[in-house]
């Protein structure tokens, strides 16, 4: 079967948002009086969902971590959402994917609101039929949920046509839980040893490798 809807994760996939986020991150822990030497450290902060990882990095409980996104977005709002770069060759994949009449989305746990920001910096909205995250308030920012949210709005109905790209195991498992292929791209945040554990349809390893396994599966 090919694939027609192509759903993309946004860190760690179609941008490379290290010093942003890290940054935000950062600063968000420093107002909770926790110093970090390393921006290298806070990595793990990119792709899940940010009360997860302070909950789970920093043994905040819930209050605290929803005090912290607070925090984060202070810094993240102006400054660390422009931290970011597109990954080389992105735009040129995106463009001959809409070019060859595929339907794309975002599907990320970033608040939707901060995701379309980036994609209109990049000049990449024109490449997008539609992009979806989480809800300033918290809610959608599992990743399952944005995914099922994506194929809702797009009325689709053979999954078997759709596959979500991402970097991180929670891309894989929210797309598991729709019951729709995956690829895990290693040149973002994830390794093999991640995906091994979750199993995606496909592995590759950089952009080029990604465009040609999408094209080809399309020529099938």
């Amino acid at each position: 079967m090919k694939y027609k809807y192509i759903l993309f994760d946004l860190d760690g996939t179609l941008t490379d948002p290290k010093v942003g986020i890290t940054k935000s991150v950062k600063y968000a822990l420093n107002k909770n009086n926790i110093e970090v030497e390393s921006l290298d450290d806070l990595i793990k902060f990119i792709g899940p969902p940010l009360k997860e990882s302070f909950m789970e990095f920093y043994s905040f409980d819930k209050e605290r971590a929803n005090k912290a996104i607070e925090y984060y977005r202070e810094y993240f709002k102006d400054k660390g959402i422009f931290e970011n770069e597109v990954y080389e060759g992105m735009p040129e994949l995106l463009r001959d994917l809409k070019s060859n009449g595929f339907i794309i989305a975002i599907a990320t746990s970033k608040p939707t609101v901060f995701a379309e920001r980036i994609v209109e910096h990049f000049a990449l909205k024109e490449y997008f039929n539609i992009v979806v995250g989480s809800n300033l308030d918290g809610s959608r920012t599992n990743k399952g949920e944005v995914i099922s949210y994506v194929l809702e709005q797009l009325n689709i109905n053979n999954l078997e046509e759709v596959v979500m790209i991402g970097d991180r195991k929670h891309d894989i498992i929210g797309a598991h839980k729709n019951n729709i292929d995956s690829i895990g791209v290693l040149y973002g945040y994830g390794d093999l040893e991640e995906f091994q554990e979750v199993a995606p349809k496909h592995v590759v390893g950089s952009v080029s490798d990604l465009y040609k396994l999408i094209i080809n599966h399309h020529k099938i």
